[in-house]
């Protein structure tokens, strides 16, 4: 059975991100943003609040939150400020190759110490010459022994100006792809780790991003995360567990785009009358409203099925691309809505346009979404409606209006080339439509 409520406890983490986003994040959301600056002391009282690091299993003094707990958290604190949600969030995307491994060693060690103390942890893959095409990347990771030589660089990183520890993803031969990708725990303060100057970005420019370096780094043998071709899978794994987050980082952000849309309409008056009087406006905010729901929606389904062992890659794949261009969309519609003042930062709606953008492109940009999903449709989907030769399209030769009577005793051949149906014991030497021979028909009545 379908139940679409969420749980008493469910609510309660609902409405403490909620009242979180709206006393500490949405007061400084403008401010760093100008100041393209992260405020590390915001994570703190985040930590302090038991929002971060909530996937840690009680085991290791988390809180075990499910996908489903997640995306609420994250539709909330990006409905106040999407740069600050995005490192608030980067936590558990850091964390989430470490649960998902089985190095139990690492888990006591790092997930112990996230869970105790306010510290930061970031998820290495993109590299200055590729983001989504993990399996090109060119860090290099040369065994020693049994431990490891880590040599390169990492970009495009969220909060590695900030994190105590990283996870780090790099192979041992950049000719063999995938095959050759190792994952590391890697500490900041080890020797040969230096990380770059912040990355000045259009938009979520309150959240850190920059480029982490690795110099003849050793990383230890009880620090390998994944060895060669496991690494890789573990990174996909991580982004399928992790991607409906960012289907509700536009959800939160595309919410409050209406929401301020709605009120400007209620309030802004334009030829004598309020502007949720004309239709026009209406219409927008009906589909804004259509577009929000829906999303949500797809957020929701693709975290269930991760939260019950079901494998999301489709459901997150179509979440995160339309929930991405759909948030779009509607910041758009929105600032359109309050015109010139929608263009000017006094006013939300251009700070919501620039930082929505972003989420088109990480993670998986929206074109590799829709090779994901196409390739399911074209290779994994399976059909209810029979391929189109066997497709029984039957007309009357206008003997009777009843089909059973019609159809009685006749058989029917379909020709696979045009669709001509001829109906006899055998098919007809050529198609008078097309003008194939007989052996482009095939019998489709009796079924």
């Amino acid at each position: 059975m379908l139940n679409f409520t969420l749980s008493p406890e469910q609510v309660k983490i609902q409405q403490q991100a909620r009242d979180f986003a709206l006393k500490e994040l949405l007061p400084l959301a403008a401010y760093y943003d100008e100041l393209n600056d992260l405020p590390v002391d915001l994570l703190k009282k985040a930590f302090n609040t038991g929002l971060l690091n909530g996937s840690v299993p009680k085991k290791y003094g988390g809180r075990e939150l499910g996908p489903i707990e997640g995306v609420l958290i994250t539709e909330e604190l990006s409905a106040a400020c999407l740069g600050l949600a995005t490192s608030l969030s980067d936590n558990a995307l850091g964390l989430e190759p470490i649960i998902l491994s089985d190095k139990e060693n690492l888990k006591k060690k790092y997930l112990t110490i996230l869970t105790q103390e306010p510290k930061f942890i970031c998820f290495a893959t993109s590299e200055p010459t590729m983001g989504s095409d993990v399996a090109g990347m060119r860090c290099r990771a040369v065994k020693k022994g049994n431990d490891y030589i880590l040599n390169g660089t990492k970009y495009w990183i969220t909060n590695a100006g900030i994190a105590d520890y990283m996870t780090v993803f790099a192979t041992v031969d950049p000719q063999s792809h995938h095959e050759g990708i190792c994952a590391f725990v890697v500490e900041r303060n080890w020797e040969g780790v230096s990380v770059g100057r912040h990355i000045e970005k259009l938009g979520q420019r309150a959240s850190n991003t920059a480029g982490i370096n690795f110099k003849n780094v050793l990383v230890p043998a009880e620090n390998v995360l994944a060895g060669p071709g496991e690494g890789f899978v573990l990174a996909m794994r991580t982004f399928t567990r992790t991607r409906p987050s960012i289907g509700a980082f536009a959800v939160g952000a595309a919410r409050s785009a209406m929401e301020f849309a709605i009120d400007y309409a209620k309030k802004r008056q334009a030829f004598g009358m309020k502007l949720q009087n004309f239709e026009a406006i209406q219409f927008k905010i009906a589909e804004m409203y259509q577009k929000v729901e829906t999303s949500r929606l797809l957020v929701l389904k693709a975290a269930w099925e991760a939260a019950n062992g079901i494998d999301p890659i489709i459901s997150a794949s179509i979440a995160k691309f339309y929930a991405t261009e759909a948030a779009f969309e509607i910041a758009s519609e929105a600032m359109q809505i309050a015109g010139g003042y929608g263009y000017t930062k006094m006013f939300p709606f251009e700070k919501l346009l620039r930082d929505i953008r972003l989420l088109m492109i990480y993670e998986g940009t929206s074109e590799i979404q829709r090779i994901i999903v196409a390739g399911h449709a074209l290779d994994g989907y399976k059909p209810v409606m029979p391929p189109l030769e066997d497709l029984p399209i039957l007309w009357s030769e206008g003997s009777t209006k009843l089909f059973d009577d019609e159809m009685k005793g006749k058989t029917a051949w379909r020709c696979r080339m045009c669709g001509y149906v001829h109906y006899g014991d055998t098919p007809p030497e050529e198609c008078p439509s097309c003008f194939f021979p007989s052996t482009a028909f095939k019998k489709i009545w009796p079924v």
